[in-house]
């Protein structure tokens, strides 16, 4: 078969209708195959025989879909773990408003307040103290004492 010379305009016809494509199905599949057109038109524009313009876009094709789509999937599926409500708190730092014990205890914590714990049951954290919270548990955070009260 005789390919013509103006052949590469073929080839990005068919990587661009793959592009296109590939924004309706998202799945990354016709984008790896648009990659392996844009080899082939490459090799169409050096003007090289269609069979290693085709070779070279079937292996460009392949190795997209094997080395390349399944870490960028991976990414884009994974996206960042989402913390929500209380959860989010854990490791904000904040005061106490008024002494934290075993028995009572009130910090501020990104503008709230909260019914507040020592993590380790023994400690007693000051009124003022700058606090972190290490857990929470309902409506109470279990905070640590993070500095020292200047004097």
């Amino acid at each position: 078969m005789d390919w013509n010379p103006e052949a590469w305009q073929v080839w990005l016809g068919i990587a661009a209708l793959l592009v296109v494509a590939e924004m309706f199905s998202l799945d990354l599949i016709l984008l790896m195959l648009g990659a392996g057109a844009i080899v082939g038109m490459v090799l169409g524009v050096l003007e090289l025989p269609f069979p290693v313009q085709a070779l070279g876009a079937g292996v460009t094709a392949l190795a997209m879909l094997t080395l390349v789509r399944p870490s960028v999937a991976r990414r884009l599926h994974a996206g960042p773990e989402l913390k929500h409500g209380p959860a989010a708190l854990i490791g904000s730092s904040g005061y106490a408003l008024e002494e934290v014990s075993a028995r009572s205890g009130l910090v501020k914590v990104a503008g709230e307040t909260w019914t507040a714990r020592p993590y380790d049951e023994t400690v007693v954290i000051p009124s003022g103290a700058k606090i972190e919270i290490y857990e929470i548990r309902g409506a109470t955070a279990y905070v640590a004492q993070v500095a020292e009260l200047e004097s």
